[in-house]
């Protein structure tokens, strides 16, 4: 699903997609985003992105990561609280009160819960709301970084011992959680940011479905080389074919200019009116009705050319009051400066897409090939074939960015024509 806003709202473009991976029955994870309708619930709220990942026997997880989204979505919007990331953090532990008391009150879906991580896009930056082991992440020109920190026993055993991943025991296992939303009645909402925003800023959010399956430098060279609407179906193809173990969620949000509110440093800034204060100054009330009071004396007293001077002063004192809210308004308090929160990036990774990347996904192209032929699926490969060839032609230019973009394109065809085949298969 790809969408782009309007008018007012068109500084970003994003896309979301949700798939069952190739080894699970059912889709527990759920997402969601929210535009905001008016420029006012923008300057107040911004815009929001979530990615829930639930967990539980039957139906419990995919009913907690579904209460999750509805609620945060809902809920963040109509909180009265003056701070967005007051809100925030709130609409988060609303939403785990409700799946523990529901959890509670049904024995099949005692002990439910779900990850999430939201972005909430706002004129002061972009603020994330975490919890559990589904990831944020933010590209920024070949740079990405991991804004939130993994809510896991491997992290949080690195973080205690300070050592890598890759020096922790190998029995240490990796899909333990340490907090989520759902299990217990309280809950710890982590929140980053905000971070300023400048034009071609990508954010992901996603379901560790793809970050255990998709390496960071992968995901940098797809957010690098896609518009959202390619990178969310890449993403979910580069993850199922790595065997697509767990449900895959993501979403890509890109920002491709800046609003009107916007500072000479090109990061969205906070407004010149800290007041926030909309309202026309009285003085200008008190100037118009002396002017037009006096305009109606001297009509009265016959002294039409005085009225007339009078009555233009009042006409003129009323233009330059609405042009003094209007004024207002295009620099309304965006609720003030946010306080720094939380400590990310957590995680930094320069991604120059090498001919080692190029040569794992030619590979992976092979692997597809090989897959095709034992299943006998009917795919027209001179569309694969001529991606491929044009990505070798920018290699041999050096063009590395646009050698893998060729080869994301000949994957996601190639998936595409997979998939279909199976459809047609299975419906057989």
């Amino acid at each position: 699903m790809d969408n782009k806003a309007a008018s007012w709202q068109s500084y970003l473009e994003y896309a979301e997609l949700s798939d069952v991976g190739l080894r699970r029955s059912n889709n527990q994870d759920s997402l969601g985003s929210v535009i905001s309708g008016s420029e006012d619930s923008w300057r107040r709220r911004g815009h929001l992105f979530m990615v829930a990942d639930g967990m539980g026997a039957h139906a419990a997880g995919e009913l907690a990561s579904k209460m999750a989204v509805d609620t945060v979505l809902l809920t963040y919007y109509k909180l009265p609280d003056p701070s967005a990331p007051d809100a925030f953090k709130k609409a988060l532990e609303d939403a785990n009160a409700k799946i523990n008391a529901r959890g509670q009150a049904n024995p099949d879906f005692k002990g439910m819960g779900t990850t999430t991580s939201a972005l909430a896009v706002l004129p002061q930056g972009a603020v994330v709301a975490h919890v559990g082991d589904s990831r944020a992440y933010r590209l920024r020109g070949n740079r990405l970084e991991q804004l939130s920190a993994d809510h896991s026993l491997v992290w949080e055993m690195m973080a205690a011992s300070k050592i890598s991943e890759r020096d922790l025991p190998t029995y240490i296992p990796k899909n333990v959680i340490t907090r989520s939303l759902g299990p217990n009645p309280t809950v710890q909402v982590d929140l980053e940011g905000p971070f300023p925003l400048v034009p071609g800023d990508t954010f992901l959010l996603c379901s560790d479905g793809l970050s255990g399956q998709v390496s960071d430098e992968e995901i940098g060279a797809v957010l690098q080389a896609l518009p959202p609407h390619e990178a969310v179906q890449t993403l979910v193809d580069l993850a199922n074919l790595r065997g697509g173990p767990d449900n895959i969620s993501v979403i890509v949000v890109r920002v491709t200019a800046l609003p009107s509110a916007s500072g000479a440093s090109g990061a969205i800034a906070a407004p010149a009116n800290p007041s926030g204060d909309t309202r026309i100054h009285p003085a200008f009330w008190i100037v118009f009705g002396v002017a037009l009071a006096a305009a109606l004396i001297l009509f009265l007293i016959d002294m039409p050319l005085f009225a007339a001077a009078s009555a233009v002063a009042a006409v003129i004192t009323l233009g330059a009051a609405l042009v003094s809210k209007a004024s207002a308004v295009e620099n309304a308090s965006f609720d003030g400066e946010i306080s720094t929160l939380g400590g990310g990036p957590y995680r930094s990774l320069v991604c120059n897409p090498d001919r080692a990347l190029i040569d794992r996904l030619k590979s992976l192209i092979e692997s597809i090939r090989q897959s095709a032929s034992e299943q006998q699926w009917q795919i027209e490969w001179s569309t694969a074939d001529a991606y491929v060839r044009r990505s070798e032609q920018a290699a041999a230019q050096e063009n590395n960015l646009l050698a893998v973009r060729e080869l994301f394109h000949a994957i996601s065809y190639l998936m595409k024509e997979a998939r279909q085949q199976r459809q047609a298969r299975d419906a057989g």
